[in-house]
């Protein structure tokens, strides 16, 4: 079960990327870079959500401990993948990498990860 929520994440990135390009090409320009960033982190929580919940609709968690070990999963893969992708392929910085995680400057991006985390146990109390 644990291997089909992993590549189940993959997912996750097509949702992530489908949202940013829409964040990018359709609403940034008018409201601006914070705004839009802030957007799109609500907008992907809500399409996480939905696509998790699908998962486990489909594919029942049998504990809670599985629930939580999917979640640290997902999160480990997107910090990883965020970091190595967004440095190594993407060629930005380091500094403009942390940059999403100041939520003193209005960067909302650490609200995507801890839902990515909690939202497995979350859709496994509500489908008990």
């Amino acid at each position: 079960m644990i291997l089909k929520y992993m590549i189940a994440w993959l997912g996750m990135v097509i949702l992530a990327i489908i949202n940013a390009v829409i964040r990018d090409k359709v609403y940034k320009e008018s409201v601006g870079e914070l705004r839009a960033h802030q957007i799109s982190t609500f907008t992907g929580i809500i399409l996480f959500g939905l696509f998790i919940w699908l998962l486990t609709i489909n594919w029942n968690i049998q504990s809670a401990s599985q629930a939580i070990t999917i979640g640290l999963i997902w999160l480990a893969l997107t910090v990883a993948f965020e970091f190595l992708f967004g440095h190594y392929v993407m060629k930005h910085p380091w500094k403009r990498l942390f940059h999403d995680y100041n939520i003193l400057k209005g960067r909302l991006w650490i609200l995507v990860l801890i839902w990515v985390t909690i939202a497995p146990y979350v859709f496994y109390i509500l489908g008990k």
